[in-house]
């Protein structure tokens, strides 16, 4: 069945929908207009365990039930998902399955819209703001730039297993601007492989954790530092940003600390606290 369209009000009666919807990167107030209306809405809302509780707030009548995937921990298995999905629409009218980020990008949304369609469940996709896209504008630097950066890549560097072969390197080398999703944790690998490429060490980083929450964190230097720089991070998620427009940022000593680091010895990976406040929420 066709993918549904929201137009304001929910009309009464109709089928059920499923909806989902894009969280952002954290900060209530970055939802979409649509996604905080269909919030208010819903009946049952899945949602990612990196979602804040003021946006699940949103959902004030809703049963809220917890889905989410985190690296290395315990997670729901996503058949298990689907499952539900499916369950939940045959059950209530307006169900969201609510997902940090922007549910086409790294949000497994493929899988559950072709369980969806499989049972002809109608949906609609609600975009949300991506976390590269709060990151790099925590750092005031714009992904392109005239004459120096043409192209932008998103990606994980991650593969599990089973699925084919994940070509990252040959992307990020290609494109001028990256964005490393869910990577702070193979930092090491990371720098390894793209210097051992043929990346220059020298080649501008930036690493930006909570990124448009008022606990940000941002720190920069080059990719030889790369796996330096990444330790001692909190457990928020993190985006590894690489490429020429970020070696102002790499150079400032603006960009704030992780809360363990206390000094670096390259003057490169320096990083003292900005000392500004944010009127963003979590």
């Amino acid at each position: 069945m066709s993918n549904a369209r929201y137009q304001g009000a929910l009309p009464p009666g109709g089928p059920p929908v499923v909806y989902l919807v894009g969280a952002g990167p954290g900060a209530a107030d970055l939802l979409t207009l649509r996604a905080a209306r269909l919030l208010e809405r819903a009946d049952v809302v899945f949602h990612d365990a990196l979602v804040p509780q003021e946006i699940l707030a949103l959902a004030s009548r809703a049963e809220k039930i917890e889905v989410g995937k985190r690296s290395g921990r315990r997670s729901t298995a996503q058949a298990f998902i689907n499952k539900r999905l499916v369950d939940a629409a045959r059950k209530h009218r307006v169900v969201v399955r609510l997902k940090g980020g922007d549910p086409m990008l790294f949000g497994r949304a493929h899988e559950e819209i072709s369980c969806l369609r499989k049972n002809r469940i109608r949906f609609e996709v609600v975009p949300g703001v991506t976390a590269a896209l709060a990151a790099t504008a925590e750092l005031g630097v714009s992904l392109t730039a005239r004459g120096l950066a043409r192209s932008v890549a998103f990606l994980t560097t991650r593969a599990a297993a089973g699925e084919r072969p994940n070509n990252w390197l040959q992307v990020a080398l290609a494109a001028d601007s990256v964005a490393i999703y869910m990577g702070a944790g193979e930092a090491e690998e990371i720098a390894r492989a793209l210097i051992a490429a043929g990346k220059p060490p020298a080649t501008s980083v930036a690493l930006v954790e909570h990124a448009s929450l008022p606990g940000v964190r941002r720190l920069a230097g080059t990719l030889g530092e790369l796996a330096a720089l990444a330790t001692g991070r909190g457990d928020g998620p993190v985006v590894i940003l690489l490429g020429e427009v970020y070696r102002e940022a790499a150079a400032s000593q603006i960009i704030e600390a992780w809360p363990s680091e206390q000094s670096s010895s390259s003057p490169t990976a320096r990083a003292i606290r900005s000392g500004q406040t944010r009127s963003g929420n979590s």
